[in-house]
């Protein structure tokens, strides 16, 4: 009785269907709010060394300008999805995009390395609004036989973004300053969310419900004492702790013999992120032939293989494990994140906001813990760090086979 009544449900749904306009439109406006919001979050990850030689930072301290704004992302994202259930998913999402990029153009003028922190971190808590909900809209709104090819493609324009991002700052900043590489950021993103705001079509699944604060929390523990969902999770932030480690501490590593590469042409390496247009679709299509799981796995122990092929001080063979990486980093996160939107039938805002905060979570801790393991030990020791925490992420997907999910 209870299939039958969800068929009814899904039988009402007006689905937007994959080859059609509307598809288009929706593919479109998520790349343009993907580039604007993963060029502002990353655009200070490929300029770390040159703020630690302007500021005098360490590593670590450095980082903060990235962590601080992924650690206040990832506790808006707690708030702003369950408040787009209220107020509608393309509001939230357009005006935290307008948000994220005046207030990218304002950091560029501060000297101070406490205000840029501080707004680094309000940056992080108005694109939770963007991050938050675009996979619940994705969710909602696309077809369920394209779910999957349709996350790729939305994670793969993220992608994008966050490569624009890196190589346009590490240009700009070489060539003129910092301060001007986040000005022309800030107005590319502010010209990518008026494309945003005017192609992405409004919901036509979504009904707006009063918040209910018992009911409110209740959905969040439901998810969270979900096994399968928990695993998940944790997946999610083993994922995005491994890949922006790896990412932040690489520039210093390449400014150390026998390297010796200028900002600009660490910045290039950016191009590697790429990878993720070709992995995260390519992931999701492979969904269908074979199980999540084994997806999972194989791309969790390319991310490994990658790591151990960085440890040879030759600059390509450097590079193509980086490429390994990133090309099994992007294909695990496309494949986890579908897989909590296609699972979670109940409160999926509830389910998405958990995965994304403890996604981003985990680059904040591990961004900035991993300092500690360059301090000590340089790149052998991000290296060890990070292959520890993905043979976690390969027993805990054994584990989701163990429960035949």
């Amino acid at each position: 009785m209870i299939l039958l009544e969800n068929k009814k449900d899904s039988l009402k749904k007006q689905y937007i269907k994959k080859n059609t306009k509307k598809f288009n439109q929706v593919i479109l406006a998520l790349f343009s709010g993907g580039f604007a919001t993963f060029s502002i979050l990353y655009c200070v990850q490929s300029i770390l060394p040159i703020f630690s030689k302007q500021f005098f930072l360490t590593p670590a301290e450095s980082s903060l300008s990235l962590s601080a704004a992924t650690i206040t992302m990832a506790l808006g994202m707690l708030f702003t999805g369950p408040l787009s259930d209220v107020i509608g998913r393309k509001s939230i999402m357009s005006t935290s995009l307008f948000i994220a990029a005046i207030l990218t153009i304002i950091c560029s003028m501060m000297n101070s390395w406490t205000s840029i922190v501080l707004l680094r971190s309000l940056t992080g808590l108005a694109l939770s609004g963007v991050v938050a909900v675009a996979m619940t809209y994705i969710s909602e709104e696309i077809h369920p036989n394209s779910l999957s090819f349709c996350m790729g493609l939305y994670i793969s324009g993220n992608t994008i973004g966050g490569f624009s991002g890196r190589l346009l700052s590490s240009i700009l900043a070489e060539k003129f300053s910092w301060n001007i590489s986040l000005m022309i950021i800030g107005l590319f993103s502010l010209i990518s969310s008026s494309f945003f705001l005017y192609f992405l079509p409004p919901s036509k699944n979504f009904s707006s419900i009063s918040i209910d604060l018992n009911k409110f929390l209740n959905r969040f523990y439901l998810q969270l004492k979900n096994p399968l969902l928990f695993i998940l999770f944790v997946i999610g932030f083993i994922l995005m702790g491994s890949f922006v480690t790896i990412f932040n501490y690489i520039g210093y590593r390449l400014m150390l013999e026998p390297f010796f590469l200028c900002p600009s042409s660490i910045g290039l390496l950016s191009i590697i992120y790429l990878t993720g247009v070709y992995s995260s679709p390519k992931a999701g299509m492979l969904i269908s032939k074979y199980h999540r799981n084994n997806i999972l796995i194989a791309s969790l122990f390319l991310m490994i293989l990658g790591v151990f092929i960085t440890q040879y001080n030759q600059l390509l063979i450097v590079i193509l494990g980086l490429i390994i990486f990133s090309g099994g980093f992007f294909a695990s996160h496309s494949t986890a994140s579908s897989w909590v939107g296609s699972y979670a039938n109940i409160a999926k805002i509830q389910a998405t906001s958990l995965y994304l905060f403890f996604y981003y979570l985990g680059s904040s801790v591990f961004g900035t813990f991993g300092g500690f393991f360059w301090f000590h030990m340089q790149w052998l020791g991000i290296s060890i760090f990070i292959i520890l925490m993905l043979f976690l992420g390969v027993f805990l997907s054994f584990k989701l086979r163990s429960k035949n999910c």
